[in-house]
């Protein structure tokens, strides 16, 4: 970034919400499938999706500026790598469209609200009604995110499957949605059990999880089951250091001394290094005052709660009960 003149840098974060927005709308109309078979013309696209011609020109064409799509000759687009990931049919994409979705709509209405000078929740102000009830009253939205937070988790069940295991212990997924990534953590390590453990309302599928996974429906702040090993993918960051905390507690309180917690979250760096975690905090005070944290805001969360940390690597902080 050092080479980017200073109103450059300006316009560029000016612009992103734009983008935002733009790459939003393009993923709900699924113009990426659209252009599955190759270039078209921007009239073919726009009558295929159901949109204006001249609004889908001017969008795909700011979207080209930056990669997203190719203008091959004027009014005449293309897929890139990148759009390619906005493809719905055959899950191309993983969790981007479900991503750009949530981005360009709800979390785009609920940014407009941030405000420095308030210290309540911006996506509450918008929407009148804080998220968790939001998703739970909005049944294709609560699929959405559940869909959006299962992307990443093949590489994490990579990542956990390299850990030293003993080949008997029982793993519970604190907040694991579907059930995704203990059935492929359990897939590469037989012999583990698992449980997932979420709201009852969770989209799941029973015959998917297997006879060695089991779903238990409760509530984290209130109680949690037993096991040998705790994952915790992307739930703390949801919450403030006081909420967090409750979590934290409730599983030391079920978790016997040998067992161990696995928290996948991000860890801001120090400094003035360009970082997404910075700009996805920003976002989860934006929806529930929830927070990214530093290497040293996470020791001092786990060891307030009982645990003690034991490694800091690429996002995955591996702890033990003290």
């Amino acid at each position: 970034m050092s080479g980017v003149a200073p109103d450059l840098r300006l316009w560029n974060l000016t612009r992103g919400a734009l983008g935002t927005k733009a790459l939003g709308i393009v993923a709900d109309l699924r113009v990426a499938d659209a252009l599955a078979t190759g270039p078209r013309n921007v009239k073919e696209i726009a009558e295929t999706v159901d949109a204006d011609p001249d609004t889908l020109r001017r969008l795909l064409r700011a979207l080209a500026s930056d990669g997203v799509f190719a203008e091959e000759e004027p009014g005449v687009f293309r897929n890139t790598d990148a759009s390619e990931l906005l493809r719905r049919d055959g899950n191309r994409g993983g969790r981007w469209p479900e991503f750009a979705h949530l981005w360009g709509f709800s979390c785009y209405a609920a940014i407009a609200e941030l405000d420095a000078q308030k210290r309540d929740v911006p996506f509450q102000r918008a929407f009148g009604t804080d998220f968790w009830s939001w998703l739970a009253a909005n049944p294709e939205e609560r699929l959405n995110f559940d869909r959006a937070m299962e992307g990443g988790r093949a590489e994490l069940s990579e990542r956990l499957a390299v850990l030293e295991w003993r080949g008997d212990e029982t793993v519970v997924d604190i907040g694991g949605g579907s059930g995704t990534l203990l059935r492929e953590l359990l897939d590469r390590r037989p012999g583990l059990r698992g449980i997932v453990f979420d709201l009852p309302e969770t989209d799941r599928d029973q015959e998917q999880l297997g006879q060695e996974i089991t779903f238990a429906a409760g509530n984290f702040f209130e109680s949690v089951p037993r096991g040998d090993a705790y994952v915790l993918s992307k739930i703390l960051h949801d919450w403030d250091d006081e909420h967090a905390s409750k979590i934290l507690r409730t599983v030391r309180a079920a978790a016997p001394d040998h067992a161990r917690l696995l928290v996948s979250d991000s860890v801001i760096p120090a400094g003035n290094e360009p970082s997404g975690a910075k700009w996805l905090d920003i976002l989860m005070l934006v929806l529930q005052r929830g927070r990214e944290r530093t290497a040293n805001e996470w020791q001092a969360l786990l060891e307030g709660a009982g645990f003690g940390i034991d490694e800091i690597e690429d996002g995955l902080i591996q702890a033990s009960c003290r």
